[in-house]
């Protein structure tokens, strides 16, 4: 009777729903980490450009290969917004453990700084959603491992900063962002149009390199000075 009983349950309609609501969750969680390993080729882009183009939004991109952009500009992009990009495995645990501190000694996880590195954010823009919030920072981080596991440093790079934001109304990856801000494709940069863009990365919509503030050029002299020190960074990028 019992058995019967339990045949009974597994055969209703309610839980062959809830059956394939699991396997559709499984296989939707799954699917980044069986794309990744083909994104080392081809021009992928983010989400937030699927989403603009499906709600007939402006996107402007040009996917411009690593090597005609200038290496100023990855040295800017590296130490501003991931110093240990070369050294770590897709998650910064030595920044991690800093942001944890910082969150012991504030009280308060909202006020928390981010902290995510290059490929974290790489792994956010390509499969995940942007905004604040604790399920996709579970998701994020070990699909930033997987990421570093599958892809080389240069591909990562390479693809941050073809599907990054650079400015307002639909501007993604680094040639439209540079054409857009000096009139000039990426691979002519200088070093401080070089930091400028990447001082803007935080907030592009806000930040401007066209038009930058005192606020805006004091962070980019300070990323001048520190991609001169960063020679190391041209080493894993080859």
């Amino acid at each position: 009777m019992q058995f019967g009983a339990s045949r009974s349950r597994s055969g209703s309609p309610a839980w062959r729903v809830l059956r394939a609501a699991v396997i559709a969750l499984v296989a939707l969680m799954a699917l980044p980490y069986l794309l990744a390993p083909l994104y080392n080729f081809g021009h992928p882009v983010s989400t937030v450009m699927l989403w603009r183009w499906i709600t007939l939004q402006r996107v402007e991109r040009d996917w411009v290969p690593l090597a005609r952009v200038a290496p100023v500009l990855a040295r800017s992009v590296i130490v501003a917004e991931d110093g240990r990009f070369c050294g770590h495995a897709g998650v910064d645990l030595q920044e991690l453990q800093e942001v944890l501190a910082e969150a012991e000694e504030l009280g308060d996880l909202e006020d928390l700084r981010g902290g995510s590195t290059i490929t974290q954010q790489v792994a956010k823009n390509l499969f995940l959603w942007q905004g604040r919030s604790y399920v996709r920072k579970a998701l994020e981080f070990p699909l930033a491992l997987w990421i570093d596991l599958v892809m080389p440093k240069r591909r990562i790079l390479e693809i941050y900063l073809n599907v990054a934001e650079w400015g307002p109304d639909g501007t993604f990856g680094i040639e439209a962002g540079s054409r857009r801000a000096f009139g000039k494709p990426a691979r002519s940069l200088t070093p401080r149009e070089a930091a400028l863009l990447a001082a803007m990365l935080p907030n592009p919509v806000v930040r401007d390199a066209k038009k930058p503030g005192r606020g805006l050029q004091r962070l980019a002299g300070l990323y001048v000075a520190r991609a001169r020190r960063a020679g190391g960074a041209d080493d894993c990028l080859r």
